[in-house]
């Protein structure tokens, strides 16, 4: 029960208001030890509840201590608009019996408005880069934050904003406290953000690479080409049993060309990604979410974060660059202990960094055959079904020493150049030759002229 927790009261009704009854195990982890004050280091599962785990000990902080309000008390850094506008919604659903106000900044939104904005709000939710570019105006005032969040981090340095972060975190001068959450470890980069950011943190793993979605099956199908992808993919959404599905794209390209032929199949479907305007992104999540569009066809930048209920069908159509990538895609679905399929269409040029994804998550794919679309590529020919290299020839037994013999090479015999057998006249005498070597020119004689 959230009743566990020393929340305040306010915080308590809301929570029951929302009908949140039993805390998730990043929520028994993470509240506690922030609200004691800690700087916190959360490595968690995307949809593990962790939005609830520094919202609730933010809002208990800043109710805590009340101050007349003269600048920004909080602030929560997150990669995409998507995610930060999700983020805002469950911030004000946690504060709705509460004086504090909160806000967002992105980008595809009026400048003049924002900075008017930030003068009005206790908490402020947004992206590095629109951010940064207040700073630089000097409408950005962060000296007095009390609690910095940074959601997603690992994320946020694959789309390159570490030093974006950085220097907004730098800008937070004042006493403070830091929650870093991520849904993968990261790398040396995110290691270096938690030493420079974080103080004497808490460190909390609670999961790792290889624990994640257990609720989703995990299954590849072997494709020739894109073509032959794309009818792998119109053949899924017709006989897979769904609510809703998100189709991933490596490009932009790719993403609208699938889209296309989607909608000339007649299935409801939008596109998603980093070209389409602030307006066509909020419609196209909105769409899904209300039911109105079964499937979402999206780049990785712009569905990052998206939790939308029902979402139970994850399809990569392209395979994602890294393992991290990965585990954010099929994040998307089976969600909140519920069940989910991810389904990744290979290649030949897919097969290596499908590999190097089992081996990062030591988990192995199953292999799925589909016989209504199935292909001529099965993956690598020297690949058993166990996995270990197959179809070598034995290598020949030395009866003397017992050790293997090496194929010797087999002697290449000297090809005569054609050009001095081909044709060679019968005649002992001097022959004129064509200029490429291969036929013999008549000799002319005083007749012939």
């Amino acid at each position: 029960m959230f009743s566990q927790f020393a929340l305040h009261e306010r915080l308590l009704k809301a929570v029951a208001e929302l009908n949140f009854v039993e805390p998730t195990p990043v929520q028994v982890a993470a509240i506690p030890a922030a609200l004691q004050g800690h700087d916190l280091r959360v490595t968690a599962q995307t949809g593990s509840g962790k939005t609830a785990a520094f919202v609730l000990p933010m809002l208990n902080r800043l109710m805590g201590d009340p101050k007349p309000r003269l600048s920004i008390r909080a602030v929560i850094l997150l990669p995409t608009r998507e995610l930060a506008q999700q983020t805002l919604k469950e911030v004000e659903r946690f504060s709705q019996f509460t004086f504090i106000k909160s806000g967002l900044i992105t980008g595809g939104e009026d400048f003049k408005v924002q900075a008017a904005m930030l003068r009005r709000v206790d908490i402020l939710i947004g992206t590095p880069g629109r951010l940064i570019e207040h700073a630089n105006a000097g409408n950005l005032l962060l000296d007095e934050v009390e609690v910095l969040v940074l959601d997603e981090a690992d994320r946020m340095l694959d789309m390159g904003f570490a030093e974006d972060v950085q220097r907004l975190a730098e800008a937070c001068s004042g006493p403070h406290q830091t929650l870093l959450f991520s849904a993968t470890s990261g790398g040396s980069g995110l290691r270096e953000m938690v030493n420079k950011v974080l103080k004497e943190p808490v460190h909390l793993q609670l999961n790792s690479v290889s624990d994640l979605n257990e609720g989703t099956r995990q299954q590849i199908i072997t494709a020739d080409h894109n073509y032959h992808k794309e009818r792998l993919v119109e053949w899924l959404l017709a006989n897979e049993t769904y609510q809703k599905a998100i189709i991933f794209t490596n490009t932009r390209v790719q993403a609208d060309r699938l889209y296309g032929k989607l909608v000339a199949k007649d299935v409801k479907a939008f596109v998603l990604h980093g070209e389409k305007d602030q307006k066509d992104r909020k419609l196209a999540i909105d769409r899904l979410r209300q039911g109105a569009v079964k499937v979402l066809v999206a780049t990785d930048v712009a569905a990052r974060g998206l939790d939308v209920d029902g979402l139970d069908l994850v399809i990569n159509f392209d395979m994602p660059r890294s393992g991290d990538e990965y585990v954010h895609r099929i994040g998307r679905t089976g969600r909140a202990g519920g069940e989910g399929l991810a389904i990744s269409l290979i290649c030949h040029n897919d097969w290596n960094l499908m590999s190097s994804i089992e081996r990062y998550l030591k988990q192995r794919f199953e292999r799925r055959n589909i016989k209504d679309v199935k292909g001529i590529y099965q993956g690598p020919k020297n690949l058993k079904a166990s996995g270990k290299a197959a179809g070598t020839k034995k290598k020949k037994i030395d009866p003397k020493t017992g050790k293997k013999v090496a194929k010797k090479a087999a002697a290449k015999t000297p090809v005569k150049a054609k050009r001095n057998t081909i044709n060679k006249p019968k005649s002992d005498g001097p022959q004129l030759v064509s200029q490429d070597g291969l036929a013999p020119l008549k000799r002319r004689t005083p007749a012939a002229d």
